[in-house]
């Protein structure tokens, strides 16, 4: 799978967990240089603290529109680390 924003592959893997719908990437899927990170937070009852990064193309920012779970709970420990999209990013196989 790959997500791309802005006609840019912003990742690319084949090792993708899939929670509620969303995509979950490993970390080293991520294109460098196309991530920062936000202090934006959000929580999930049942995952834990959503962490945020921007996403960056073309020195265009897509504020928040890549969340992860850097130390999930228990129920959701499989997705810890790994990173998902929304906001106009589109992810595709």
């Amino acid at each position: 799978m790959q997500a791309t924003w802005n006609g840019t592959v912003i990742a690319a893997s084949d090792d993708i967990v899939t929670v509620e719908g969303n995509a979950y990437f490993p970390p080293g899927a991520l294109v460098e240089g196309c991530f920062r990170p936000s202090s934006h937070r959000s929580h999930c009852g049942w995952k834990g603290e959503a962490h945020y990064y921007d996403v960056v193309v073309d020195g265009q920012v897509n504020a928040n529109a890549a969340w992860f779970y850097p130390e999930p709970k228990s129920a959701a420990a499989e997705i810890s680390g790994r990173v998902a999209f929304w906001k106009g990013v589109q992810v595709s196989a």
